[in-house]
């Protein structure tokens, strides 16, 4: 596809949603256009953050490569977060490069997580919100490096659907979402790593039931799965 009508295009999409979801199955389409595998959007790590999933709003990302993530720490380990937060230009990483600029010399147990999905490099553009909170959307697989055509298109096509994806976040924060107090009880038992079938032993429910009110839950906070859902719900304090 020639380069401006594919931009044009996928940008066109990114206009028309309406949802987080609607947004992400466009940005799924970005991914397959640019040869990725994954996208997500997050909130920039801090100097005292370790954990990844209470920063990530959107991810194609699997929950068990997040959970592993997680596990091990690795947050602290990633050496692009240095170079990302003394600049605001985009930054590409590839396991084992050579280049200075792409060098991503992490430890040997986290450069395997990442294989293991089918990353061996990714470009992440760091964008600032209105109200100034600093975000990292990022591209994530195996792929040739990035032509600058192709990082300069990546940067248009990104910062439309960060815009796009900050409004709604926006206005999520001035319409605060009501989960029932049954659902607040199976998130919170979720965010510690329980089970349906745990949570159900804890309250006396069916992992069926517990299912159906994961659901309403999932349904509600506009998210894919639970890995987000704990994240959102974490974000809009509803869950400490």
């Amino acid at each position: 596809m020639i380069i401006d009508e594919r931009q044009t295009l996928l940008s066109a999409d990114i206009s028309k949603t309406e949802t987080r979801a609607a947004l992400m199955q466009v940005m799924g389409r970005v991914v397959r256009e640019f040869g990725f595998e994954y996208a997500s959007i997050l909130t920039a790590p801090g100097p005292n953050d370790i954990l990844l999933s209470p920063l990530v709003h959107e991810s194609t990302i699997p929950g068990a490569f997040v959970r592993e993530f997680d596990r091990n720490h690795f947050l602290r380990s990633c050496p692009l977060l240095p170079r990302m937060s003394n600049s605001i230009l985009p930054q590409g990483w590839r396991i084992g490069s050579r280049d200075p600029a792409l060098s991503y010399d992490c430890p040997p147990e986290m450069a395997d997580l990442w294989r293991r999905f089918g990353i061996e490099m990714g470009m992440v553009f760091p964008l600032n919100s209105i109200d100034s909170t600093r975000f990292l959307v990022r591209y994530d697989g195996n792929r040739c490096d990035l032509c600058q055509q192709e990082i300069n298109e990546l940067s248009m096509i990104t910062i439309h659907a960060f815009d796009m994806f900050d409004r709604m976040r926006r206005s999520e924060i001035a319409i605060p979402v009501a989960l029932s107090a049954r659902e607040l009880e199976v998130v919170r038992w979720t965010a510690q790593g329980k089970t349906s079938v745990e949570i159900g032993q804890i309250l006396s429910l069916s992992d069926h039931t517990v299912n159906a009110y994961m659901t309403n839950a999932i349904r509600k906070l506009d998210c894919v799965n639970r890995t987000q859902l704990v994240a959102k719900a974490i974000r809009l304090k509803l869950i400490n």
